[in-house]
């Protein structure tokens, strides 16, 4: 029995946090724990909130050092060392589960630690503290789980790296002879550790006998029902669904160990806990994504404490960056396209509710087309044929056990099975997970992943990419499409043509509700990964409601959709839809012919596309027949949106679509459409400070965060003119949340119903709004903040560019002021550094001598969906290595 010295210094770790506690087990033998506590010496005084921090294996509290040293005064921070394992006694004999959940009881009982207590663990720490959690229910206020596990999930093997430690021969030789069990662990993540926090991890675990208890944790994990830890971890796994308090998941999605599996094991048990997903993160999330200490202190400043006391205030360690309230609402001048007997949306309750699938009923009769496919062999659907066809699959979703409030991943092109898989997921208050193929293949299966969807209705590359993806569907498999040997070998559970007869004896449930999940959508990428942004039927219901008064939209308006995720807009509208015949993963491939075709075949009056695809459009625009040009003539509105459409775009798209009223609505998939304006309008509007966007739509609320000296909101927002900050927005359009982003949704909406756009820009003195950039590309210089958008606009104005973005490269509030730029002719010389005539040129368009550098490449990084988003982080790396000299990059 003995005990090792803690080797001060360690990095991050106040000595005066360190000290020992005796406590005797049950059977009289006195043992001794090591444990770092915030309130170490301190002789008087009650913590307004005790955490108590538990690791797991091969960890010790020095996981926990900067939960420590960040958590207000008031708060007591304790991280136990478990008995063997960092600095606490080495017992020579091991510790089961159910004796190391006694330990931890007896070394808060020997800390005299008293209500609240929020638990705070990793690993395997996880199970010894859900087991002192279900033992001390009167002190206990909430639970933070890391990746860890209480159960193996059914139908799944443990853990390979578990499995394979296990082996025999290897335990003992990986675990406790040499230290490659805990090397190994802190190699998992995603950037490699600094050597000073390295050496802080392996502190206590310099020789054999220090690491016996690591040999011991990874023998105790219970494979099967026969092994010893078996019953107990059970019982803890299903205590937890009784817990009544709080709980956050704050996952690394990464880890080989503790996969998602783990996590949504976690979450069928207590489907009431608030989850955040560190991408890129691996098992040691803490260390893998520095936020994740920050974000649970956050989290744990909004427990709901017993007793509060009076004198101590309770602020929050992160705290929200402003709680902006309502502001009158500024109307839309596009009077002429509103009808004026419709009604106006606002935040209230209507005293009606029309369900998504309304329009789809009204029209279940109608012959003719309701949606028409033009890519490949021509398909027409007609509105009996679609409305027949979703009441069916809605039924046979149901015989195959798909139910209300279900996941289901769609991974279908756009067309008539798309929608008809839509609203027949809809129609059963199924949960559609619509994630497109803009994100690439990477990006998709992040996303996929991210969601767990239960059930999974894909083409036969949709089957493969799930599989490829790794992506754990544990409900039904379903096939659009013949079925073949391939689609077999990638797990076919069923056909969808085979589930319409399927249900005939189903009797379909009441529609869902107004405050069901009825989808989650993804954000483009561009500026980071894709987040998941779920939306309720009320919500979407309040969109379709938005679109259709702005536009005044009939039944008679038929739809072009060439911006893919629109493709089922349609029924919820009562329009027909056209899909012209492109490639979606890439909006440039449609063309002018393509788009006549698409127009003539549902006689369309509306077109929505992207900046990419009407830019195809109209550089193909001689291509067209007369005939086409004819039907092109009918469109009497063209939309483009999902990244910046320039006023020449939209002027030059008069030549395809002459009697268009070109519109362009500004929004977010948080919330479109936020506001909007027609050429004409921005005609009016000239140039200013960013992009014009137009007048916030019928049912948007709009405020400015004004930044501060170094481009950061101050949290105080404004109804203000003229003021530049951050865009917040309020409709009854919004999103319900991020999907699995605890911190991002926190921080991107305020406590009543304000949503942070991350865009920056300003309200003018006629009530429109002026797009400046992202937040994130705020330029930060000594000056003051810089708005990257109108410097963009000016330089793009000078002869001979063609595209320009400005960045900032250096520290926060010293930032250099670099204009990146593509020229119409390529440039021969071998630098990208500008010539000093271009330099002056640029400088004197955008009246900034603080314009440090220009820099030439041959094109500018952007997303994948829309083809025209800048990264401008990405040019920023790239502009910092040019400028310090990097070779490589200056080939670029």
């Amino acid at each position: 029995m003995t005990s090792v010295a803690v080797p001060f210094p360690l990095d991050g770790v106040d000595p005066a946090w360190s000290r020992t506690v005796s406590f005797t087990e049950s059977n009289g033998i006195a043992r001794t724990a090591h444990v770092l506590d915030s309130w170490n010496g301190r002789e008087s005084g009650v913590p307004e909130l005790t955490v108590l921090c538990v690791h797991g294996n091969p960890t010790w509290s020095y996981l926990w050092r900067r939960l420590l040293s960040l958590a207000p005064a008031h708060w007591r921070v304790i991280a136990v060392d478990q008995i063997g394992m960092g600095f606490s006694e080495r017992t020579g004999s091991m510790r089961r589960l159910a004796q190391r959940i006694d330990d931890l009881a007896a070394i808060t009982a020997a800390l005299e630690i008293d209500g609240p207590v929020a638990t705070v663990a990793h690993d395997w720490g996880g199970p010894v503290s859900l087991g002192w959690a279900l033992a001390h229910p009167e002190l206990l206020v909430g639970v933070v789980l890391t990746n860890t596990a209480v159960s193996q999930p059914p139908n799944s093997p443990a853990p390979r790296l578990i499995r394979a430690v296990r082996s025999p021969g290897v335990l003992n030789a990986m675990t406790v002879r040499t230290q490659g069990f805990v090397r190994g662990t802190l190699r998992l993540g995603p950037h490699r550790m600094s050597p000073e926090i390295r050496r802080g991890f392996l502190a206590p675990y310099a020789t054999a006998q220090s690491r016996e208890a690591i040999g011991d944790f990874v023998a105790d994990i219970p494979l099967d029902a026969s092994h010893p830890s078996y019953a107990v971890l059970e019982a803890v796994a299903e205590g937890v669904r009784g817990l009544q308090v709080p709980v956050l998941l704050a996952w690394g999605p990464s880890d080989p160990v503790f996969s998602d599996l783990y996590l949504n094991d976690l979450l069928q048990r207590m489907p009431h806990a608030d989850v955040h997903r560190y991408v890129g993160a691996s098992h040691l999330v803490t260390e893998d994504a520095p936020q994740a200490i920050p974000d649970i202190l956050t989290w744990l400043s909004t427990l709901p404490l017993p007793s509060p006391l009076p004198h101590r205030e309770h602020p929050s360690p992160l705290p929200h960056r402003g709680h902006p309230s309502p502001l009158p609402h500024r109307g839309h001048p596009s009077a002429h396209l509103a009808r004026s007997d419709a009604p106006a949306v606002t935040d209230d309750a209507p005293d009606a509710r029309h369900d998504l699938l309304e329009g789809l009923r009204s029209r279940s009769r109608d012959e003719s087309a309701a949606v028409v496919e033009l890519g490949g062999k021509p398909r027409i659907v007609s509105w009996r044929e679609l409305s027949d066809t979703v009441d069916s699959l809605a039924a046979g979703f149901m015989a195959v056990g798909i139910t209300a409030g279900d996941r289901v991943a769609v991974l279908i092109p756009p067309g008539a099975d798309l929608t008809a898989c839509v609203y027949a997921c809809w129609r059963i208050g199924a949960v559609v997970v619509a994630v497109d193929t803009g994100l690439g293949v990477r990006g998709m299966g992040r996303a996929l992943r991210s969601t767990a969807p239960r059930h999974l209705i894909a083409i036969g590359r949709g089957l493969a990419l799930a599989r490829a993806v790794r992506l754990s569907v544990p409900g039904q498999r379903i096939l659009v499409g013949t079925a073949t040997a391939r689609s077999r070998t990638l797990g076919a559970d069923a056909l969808l043509r085979d589930l319409i007869p399927l249900g005939a004896a189903t009797e379909l449930p009441a529609m869902p509700s107004a405050d069901d999940e009825a989808v989650v959508v993804f954000t483009s990428g561009a500026t980071g990964p894709a987040k998941g942004v779920v939306y309720r039927h009320a919500a979407l219901e309040a969109q379709r409601d938005a679109l259709r008064l702005l536009y005044s939209i009939e039944a008679d308006d038929a739809l072009v959709a060439a911006f893919p995720p629109w493709a089922v807009l349609g029924p919820a509208l009562s329009i027909a839809t056209a899909v012209p015949d492109m490639d979606p993963t890439s909006p440039g491939t449609l063309t002018a012919r393509a788009l006549a075709d698409a127009v003539q075949a549902v006689k369309a009056r509306l077109v929505w596309a992207s900046p990419a695809a009407l830019r195809s459009v109209v550089e193909t625009a001689d291509e067209l027949s007369p005939l086409q040009r004819r039907a092109l003539g009918q469109v009497r509105l063209l939309m483009s949106a999902g990244a910046p459409v320039p006023m020449s775009l939209l002027e030059r798209s008069l030549v395809v679509v002459p009697n268009a009223e070109p519109h362009t609505p500004y929004g977010m998939t948080e919330a479109l459409p936020v506001a909007d304006i027609s050429l004409s309008q921005l005609r009016e509007a000239g140039t200013g400070n960013g992009v014009c966007v137009g007048w916030p739509v019928p049912g948007v609320r709009l405020r400015i965060d004004p930044l501060d000296s170094v481009g950061e909101p101050r949290g105080e927002p404004t109804d203000a003119v003229d003021v530049t900050g951050e865009i917040c927005v309020r409709a009854p359009h919004l999103k319900d949340r991020y999907d699995r982003l605890w911190a991002t949704e926190r921080a991107a909406t305020t406590d009543d119903g304000w949503h942070r756009t991350g865009d920056v820009g300003h309200v003018d003195g006629e009530g429109r709004l002026w797009v400046e950039g992202r937040l994130q590309h705020v330029v930060s210089t000594d000056h003051g903040p810089v708005t990257p958008v109108a410097i963009e606009q000016a330089v793009e104005g000078l002869a001979g560019i063609s595209q320009a973005a400005a960045v900032g490269v250096g520290p926060q509030g010293t930032q250099q002021l670099v204009i990146v730029v593509v020229t119409d002719a390529p440039t021969r010389q071998r630098s990208p550094l500008a010539p000093l005539e271009l330099l002056d040129q640029v400088r004197a368009a955008v009246e900034r001598e603080s314009v440090s550098t220009v820099l030439i490449r041959k094109s500018l990084p952007v997303d994948r969906r829309h083809n025209s988003k800048i990264d401008r982080q990405e040019l920023a790396a790239w502009a910092a290595d040019v400028l310090a000299g990097s070779r490589q990059s200056a080939r670029l």
